[in-house]
């Protein structure tokens, strides 16, 4: 899947397209309280697509449930998330890689039986989900 180019975007246009907690959240990295996020227990069939531009960034397929309070993935689409190192090394932050938005944490080994022994550990709002109705 080809990941979309983003025109960079000035802090003024990102606070007029995202709410206050999406900004917070994918902007300047915050993080949402654990348990409170809609995506967190949701397992309906779709994609999660970036709450910034919009990116297809996970199937439902991938999401699992980690018991961390966030949505867990175990893999993204391939080339829409960008890893690197936390400054303090503990952690590896994603981000979308079209807009640069915040999602996340990864962590590896933590012994899921998942196909990448993955979790993304994904913060709501840092995501949309587009639901796919099945039609009889």
């Amino acid at each position: 899947m080809a990941v979309p180019t983003s025109t960079p975007k000035s802090e003024e246009e990102w606070r007029a397209i995202l709410s206050p907690e999406q900004f917070r959240i994918l902007r300047q990295k915050g993080t949402e309280p654990r348990g409170t996020g809609e995506y967190d227990k949701f397992y309906n069939d779709g994609v999660y697509n970036c709450a910034g531009c919009g990116t297809p960034l996970y199937k439902s397929t991938t999401k699992f449930n980690s018991g961390c309070g966030w949505p867990a993935f175990y893999e993204g689409f391939p080339g829409t998330i960008n890893r690197s190192p936390d400054p303090d090394g503990r952690r590896t932050e994603i981000t979308c890689a079209a807009c640069g938005g915040h999602l996340g944490h990864v962590f590896k080994g933590e012994g899921f039986s998942t196909p990448t022994d993955e979790r993304h550990c994904v913060n709501s709002v840092s995501v949309t989900s587009r639901i796919f109705k099945i039609c009889n």
